[in-house]
């Protein structure tokens, strides 16, 4: 605790039930564990007409939504219901069923070095990419696996014409069965297999 009482930045195991959240730390009702089981609020459904389409864009009511900043935060929402697995769009105060119709996440761009690749995904997060668990679907497009640490994951995400194009400078011949390969530094890594 500090000087002052506040006990800021102090860990409240204990009053928490030990999951370590610190105290300064903002408690939304979406961390409570019946959070999800919670009936919509009156007069209203936890179904919605928000569908998220093959090429990562956010419709309402059959419009586009077309406002930049709700568009990203749909994106940011993106979850998996814990009992269903339906997927859900939650902001830890509410939530609502939406329809994916391809993969729930995209990945946007890449950073490509010596070492790896970096997937930039269309919540914003980064992360490496593991390019042995990924797959190319229908059409050629290259999906992987995202977001493994998540509680609520891992989840699908598809590359986007831009990222996948991005790949062409590090392609290489040589992956087993024919399927492509990156060179990366000293090292050929082939990319997953065909489907899913």
């Amino acid at each position: 605790m500090r000087q002052d009482g506040s006990g800021a930045g102090q860990t409240a195991a204990g009053l928490d039930g030990g999951v370590g959240r610190a105290l300064d730390e903002p408690v939304k009702p979406g961390d409570h564990p019946e959070f999800f089981r919670f009936p919509a609020p009156e007069g209203r459904s936890r179904e919605s007409t928000l569908r998220l389409d093959g090429s990562g864009r956010f419709w309402h009511d059959g419009a586009k939504v077309e406002h930049a900043g709700l568009s990203n935060a749909l994106h940011s929402w993106i979850s998996r219901h814990p009992d269903d697995g339906r997927y859900i769009l939650t902001n830890g105060y509410d939530w609502t069923y939406f329809t994916v119709d391809d993969a729930p996440y995209f990945v946007q761009s890449l950073k490509i070095a010596a070492d790896g690749v970096t997937l930039v995904l269309s919540d914003g997060s980064e992360e490496p990419w593991e390019p042995g668990s990924s797959w190319v679907g229908d059409g050629d497009a290259l999906y992987a696996l995202v977001k493994r640490e998540s509680p609520r994951g891992p989840f699908e995400a598809k590359f986007t014409a831009h990222a996948q194009a991005s790949l062409e400078p590090a392609l290489v011949e040589g992956g087993a069965a024919g399927l492509p390969a990156l060179r990366l530094g000293n090292r050929v890594v082939q990319i997953g297999g065909v489907g899913r």
